[in-house]
Order: C-alpha cells, then sequence, then structure tokens
C-alpha cells in the first residue's frame, strides 16, 4: 500500500492544479475561483428493504457552474466520500472544458456496495436517491446532468431518467435529465463504448507524432506494442479489445481485485472478459499465467500501461518499480501526484486523465443535444448522402461505358462508398474529431513553453485557462 505521506487523491488534484496556476497569470481570486468547489450535498434517505429501513448516503459536488448545466457520473461504491466526489467534481471541470463540451463540473455517489443487492432492491434505493436530488434540481436537463460511473451503468440511468420524468410530467426535454441510458430509453449508439474508445482514439493520436513517441522512448505506430490493462470493466475492455483487434497491439497482463493473468504472446481479451463475467474474477481461467497479487504485474516491462479503475493505484509505493514507457489514465486519477513527480523524473509519459478518459463525457453531450433535439443522428441527411453518392457512381460508370470500357467500381468499395453515415459512425466521427483536437492543444503548450514538461500540466493551463475565460465574460 502507499506510504503515509501519499497525499489523498483530492490533495494529488490540487496539488496538480496548484503546479499549472503556478504558470498562469491568474489574479489570486480568479484562481481561488476556480479551485473551490462551489457545492456539495450530502443525501441521506431511508428504504424499507427486506423486512426493516435501511438508510443510505449519497452525495452529489457541484465544482463549478461557469457552463451549464454541470455534468459529472454517479459511482456506487462504500469507498464513496465528500472528499473524492469534490476532488472527481472538479476534474470534470477541466476535462468538459479541455474537449470543449459546453458543461461545468459535477460528481455524484452513494455508499453502497451494488453486488450485495438484488435488481428490484437497486431500483428501489436508485430511484429513491434520484427523487432527493432531483427535487434539489441537482437532476435537471438544464441544470445537472448525471451519467454512469463505477458501479452504475445503463440500467440505472433508465431507471433515473424514468423517476425524473414521473416527477416532471410536463418537461418535454425530461430524457435529457441524464446520460448513459440504453437506447430504448433515449440513449446514444456508442455510449458505452465511449470512454473505452475514446482511450483508443487518444493513443492513436498520441502515435500520429512521431516526436511524442519519441519522447516516451518509443517508435513506431501502435502495431504490436505490449500493453498491461488494471480493470477490465466496462472501460478497460472496450479499450483492450479495440486497441487489439483494431491496431493490432497485443494485451500481455490484465490486472483484476481477485489477481491477474500475464501471458507474453498476448491474451484473449474477449475469453477473458466472459471468464470473468461467468465466474467473477479472473481465478481459474486456464489459458494464461495466473498470480495472485495483481497488482505487482503493474510493474512488468511493457510498452504502454492502462489503469483502467481506481484511484491511486500507481503511488510512492510502486512508481519507482513501474517499467511502461507511456501511460495512459483511463481510470481517474490512478497516478498520485507523488508518483507523478517519480515517473517524470524517469521519462514516463503520462497522458492524462482529463483527457484520456473524457471520451465518455464527450459521447454523453452528443446524447444530452440528441434528447433535446428529439431526433437521431443521421436521421434526416443519410438517405441523401446515398443519393448523392449514387449520382457519382452512376455518372463514373457511364462514362466508362461511353468510352467503350468495361471498367467497373469494386462493388466492396461500392457498398462502402455508398453507405451514408448512421448514428454510430457520427458519434464515433464526432468522438475521433475531439480527441485529436483536445490533444493537439496539449501538444502545442507541451512542445512550445519551457516551463512544460509535461502533458498533465499542459492539459491543466489549457483547461484552465478556458475556464477563465468563461468566468471573466461572465463579469467576474
Amino acid at each position: 500500500m502507499s506510504s503515509a505521506t501519499e497525499p489523498s487523491f483530492r490533495q494529488s488534484v490540487d496539488l496538480m492544479f496548484n503546479r499549472a496556476v503556478a504558470l498562469m497569470d491568474l489574479p489570486p481570486g480568479l484562481e481561488e475561483k476556480i479551485r473551490v468547489c462551489n457545492a456539495t450535498y450530502t443525501v441521506r434517505f431511508g428504504v424499507r428493504l427486506r423486512g426493516g429501513i435501511q438508510t443510505f448516503t449519497g452525495y452529489r459536488s457541484v465544482h463549478s457552474e461557469h457552463m451549464e448545466p454541470v455534468k459529472g457520473g454517479i459511482r456506487y461504491a462504500m469507498g464513496v466520500n465528500q472528499d473524492e466526489v469534490e476532488a472527481l467534481a472538479a476534474l470534470m471541470t477541466y476535462k468538459c472544458a479541455l474537449v470543449e463540451a459546453p458543461f461545468g463540473g459535477s460528481k455524484g455517489g452513494l455508499c453502497i456496495d451494488p453486488r450485495q443487492y438484488e435488481e428490484h432492491e437497486l431500483e428501489l434505493i436508485t430511484r429513491r436517491f434520484a427523487y432527493e436530488l432531483a427535487k434539489r434540481d441537482l437532476i435537471n436537463p438544464s441544470q445537472n446532468v448525471p451519467a454512469p460511473d463505477m458501479g452504475t451503468g445503463e440500467r440505472e440511468m433508465a431507471w433515473i431518467a424514468d423517476q425524473y420524468a414521473r416527477m416532471n410530467t410536463t418537461d418535454i426535454n425530461a430524457r435529457a435529465c441524464v446520460t448513459g441510458k440504453p437506447l430504448n430509453a433515449g440513449g446514444i449508439a456508442g455510449r458505452v463504448e465511449a470512454t473505452g474508445r475514446g482511450v483508443q482514439y487518444a493513443l492513436r493520436e498520441f502515435f500520429r507524432n512521431p516526436e511524442d513517441v519519441a519522447a516516451a522512448n518509443l517508435e513506431g505506430k501502435l502495431d504490436g506494442k505490449r500493453v498491461i490493462v488494471q480493470g477490465l470493466g466496462n472501460v478497460g475492455y472496450h479499450a483492450a479489445k479495440f486497441l487489439m483487434s483494431e491496431d493490432g497491439a497485443k494485451i500481455t497482463a490484465v490486472i483484476e481485485r481477485d489477481g491477474g493473468l500475464i501471458d507474453e504472446n498476448g491474451l484473449d481479451i474477449e475469453a477473458v472478459h466472459q471468464w470473468i463475467a461467468n465466474h467473477g474474477g479472473v481465478t481459474g481461467y486456464p489459458n494464461a499465467r495466473y498470480v495472485e497479487n495483481g497488482a505487482v504485474l503493474l510493474e512488468e516491462d511493457c510498452d504502454i500501461l492502462i489503469p483502467a479503475a481506481l484511484e491511486g493505484v500507481i503511488n510512492l509505493s510502486n512508481a519507482a518499480n513501474i517499467k511502461a514507457r507511456l501511460i495512459i489514465e483511463a481510470a481517474n486519477g490512478p497516478v498520485t501526484a507523488g508518483a507523478d513527480e517519480i515517473l517524470r523524473e524517469k521519462g514516463c509519459v503520462i497522458i492524462p486523465d482529463m483527457y484520456a478518459n473524457a471520451g465518455g463525457v464527450t459521447v454523453s453531450y452528443f446524447e444530452w443535444v440528441k434528447n433535446l433535439s428529439h431526433i437521431r443522428f443521421g436521421r434526416m441527411q443519410r438517405r441523401q448522402e446515398e443519393a448523392r453518392h449514387q449520382l457519382v457512381v452512376d455518372e463514373l460508370e457511364a462514362l466508362s461505358e461511353s468510352l467503350g470500357k468495361t471498367w467497373t467500381l469494386d462493388p466492396k468499395f461500392k457498398e462502402r462508398y455508398l453507405r451514408g453515415a448512421d448514428e454510430l459512425e457520427l458519434v464515433r466521427s464526432g468522438l475521433d474529431d475531439t480527441m485529436r483536437t483536445a490533444y493537439q492543444s496539449m501538444r502545442e503548450v507541451w512542445h512550445s513553453r519551457d516551463d512544460v514538461t509535461d502533458l498533465r500540466t499542459a492539459a491543466y493551463l489549457v483547461s484552465i485557462d478556458k475556464v477563465a475565460k468563461s468566468y471573466r465574460a461572465k463579469g467576474l
């Protein structure tokens, strides 16, 4: 475990914020306004379960309302506390600013182990939690829009959306009160995979820049790179799956709560994921070497390390032993401030959480817009695109015929070219564009300033500057 001198997650966020603002010329009052959390609400509510009343404690923290609504997930975990929720809300503010999603930062949590409850019990608890938040406008399409986080998913978001709609029967935009919903409840194609897909797009953009790849003592493209993934939940699983199947990366180790698996030749991620779904962990998986203390696999030699579970897993106790040349933070705050310093001195490049896991909030933004516009993306233009493409194909083939040629277009090319973009393709296109643009904004600061030596500081500088501009525009 980490040393006693290790800063907490919230202190880590504050330390990293301080490191960035020290390089900026902000008035002290504005700096303080951006730093502090505007409000945190603690709700305690009772639910009749199993013949008695159980009391639950939940939080919703609003960090910054420089833009509204504020946005941020709701997590279900026993370790949820005010400090953690406030730190995560602050990260959401900076994350939304960095990827130009027009939201302030918020976060919520409920102290509960969801695995201890049956589905109907979780529904009762979730609906009551949603009621407590919604009646305080802490769930509202124009003020506060939650999303899934650790321990929650589409199912919980559908319950929350329905509970809000029951309380606000005349709100035409009720579905926009929460994102990450199932498709049949107003969700958007590609939301479940969004954070993992964002990690993939972030790595692709990193590897498009040879200068950055060299800074991490790497070379070439993603193809063949050895990757270790810590946490094979929604984010880690999708990131690993796409990197392996689409980019040719090799997943050499996976770390879960009950241990880890390692295979230098590469793991079959689908098989491992299925095993975890059926057995609740990696123990007993037959096609790889099992390591009981999974955390030691963080220190295995690899090209890319993807911590995709909890905060603080790379800390003062193990940072010096990390051999990865590149770390991409798919989780929130997996590298503590102390470990960050050690890793930077070693020459390890870290793609920060604020950017790396912003795929979720980016696609949540698209879902929110879809709900407000009441029409799915692609519905109005898809067939028109196909018709225009068909005109080009017909003209080319007619030209070939008039010249007495027997030339025709390849049927596979024709099929791909003629197909108009559906919602999933548009979502992926928007996410890819967002991740590329945000990376370039960080990279420009990283390479243009002598006093900025890492991507995290660059990310904070870009995002804090945007938040500061928003506050100035409001007259602060």
